[in-house]
């Protein structure tokens, strides 16, 4: 198992360069754990499984997530906890790391 540690960056910009650093080119992520100071986000709009709708919260957030690395990129589904004790969902475009930091679980697939 690999991890990577995510501070004061872009955090699937970071998880991109180190896979590369790495090795790795594709990967099981297993966990993410940390925290966003914002971020953005995609889900499915109802009517169009095709569409993406992209949404960008300008708010900090506590996030989990699992994905998978891909031909060197990864592909993140999160859940992030924001204020209210309300969760937002969804594919992971960005999240900026400043305030706290993000760790990246994963196992390298042959």
């Amino acid at each position: 198992m690999l991890v990577f540690e995510v501070r004061d960056e872009e955090l699937m910009e970071s998880v991109n360069r180190q896979a590369a650093k790495a090795g790795v080119m594709d990967a099981a992520i297993v966990s993410l754990i940390g925290a966003a100071d914002h971020f953005t986000i995609s889900t499915m709009p109802e009517g169009d499984a095709l569409k993406d709708d992209i949404t960008k919260y300008e708010l900090p957030a506590e996030m989990t997530g699992t994905g998978e690395i891909r031909n060197g990129f990864a592909h993140i589904h999160v859940v992030m906890a924001v204020e209210g004790d309300r969760a937002v969902s969804g594919h992971l475009h960005e999240a900026r790391i400043g305030t706290h930091f993000a760790r990246v679980y994963l196992i390298p697939c042959p």
